[in-house]
């Protein structure tokens, strides 16, 4: 399996920046593999920083739009019945839905720092029929730092870009911790609202 990925990956990579976004539309294939290893190539001189972020925050957009779209067109029953397949079970379609009816639109983009919550919470989006420009522009705002962030780890770390984790974890925890900061804010503000 590790060589199969290995292989797929030197494939995206033979494709450029055209692998960099089909790899970001692939929801199952985490960024957090694929846009540090890019950062790897744009300091081995392969790519260019901007064009990979613009990639990387494209591709972000794509792959959500495809599970948007199963959740819009296809409606809970499909995903019950096929959502095993591409790791969708109904205990995770539960969270995400709950997560969605409770937080609203925003969590199109909220929801893109959250592990795990991540990928499935465009499906309740599309089930809700939120309108696709408004989870497009979330989704874009939350992939655009995010793939930022990741290339610039990859780049800073060179040849090792293997312990992007370690880094990651020094730096980007004080950024986790500002986003949940504003979210509680904005949560808060939006419970005041509707307790008025």
């Amino acid at each position: 399996m590790e060589q199969l990925l290995l292989e797929l990956l030197e494939w995206f990579k033979d494709l450029s920046y055209l692998g960099v976004f089909i790899a970001l539309c692939i929801e199952f294939i985490p960024a957090e593999l694929v846009l540090p290893l890019a950062g790897f190539w744009v300091s081995e001189g392969e790519m260019r920083f901007w064009g990979v972020v613009i990639a990387g925050s494209l591709g972000g957009v794509v792959g959500p739009l495809t599970l948007y779209s199963i959740g819009r067109f296809g409606g809970r029953p499909l995903l019950e019945t096929y959502g095993k397949y591409v790791f969708m079970n109904k205990d995770n379609l539960q969270k995400a839905d709950q997560f969605f009816q409770s937080h609203g639109a925003f969590v199109a983009f909220s929801a893109r720092f959250l592990p795990g919550v991540r990928t499935l919470i465009s499906v309740p989006c599309g089930m809700a029929k939120m309108n696709p420009w408004i989870f497009s522009l979330y989704t874009f705002l939350a992939m655009a730092p995010i793939s930022f962030f990741y290339v610039y780890f990859g780049v800073e770390l060179g040849e090792n870009w293997t312990e992007v984790k370690g880094l990651l974890q020094q730096y980007l925890v004080p950024f986790g911790i500002g986003l949940v900061i504003v979210f509680l804010i904005y949560l808060l503000v939006t419970h005041r609202k509707r307790s008025v």
